[in-house]
């Protein structure tokens, strides 16, 4: 799966996914606007090893949905 992508088009399509994004164009607030999606999975250790795996030159890990109870955000 290499076709870019909205914001919008992935959160419905990968929802409570991790999704690994090559070249992600961000707004001015820096949220990601667009990207061409990589990778996708539930497990975010995967997602991971496959950023690894094929290591993009710029890329993006987004969660999308809710995040899970079990998950802290350091910011």
């Amino acid at each position: 799966m290499k076709e870019t992508m909205t914001y919008a088009e992935i959160s419905s399509q990968f929802d409570s996914e991790w999704v690994l994004l090559e070249n992600p164009h961000t707004g001015p607030d820096l949220n990601v606007e667009t990207g061409k999606v990589l990778w996708h999975s539930k497990s975010r250790d995967e997602v991971y090893r496959k950023a690894r795996e094929l290591r993009p030159a710029h890329s993006a890990v987004l969660y999308v949905g809710r995040m899970p109870d079990d998950v802290a955000v350091v910011l």
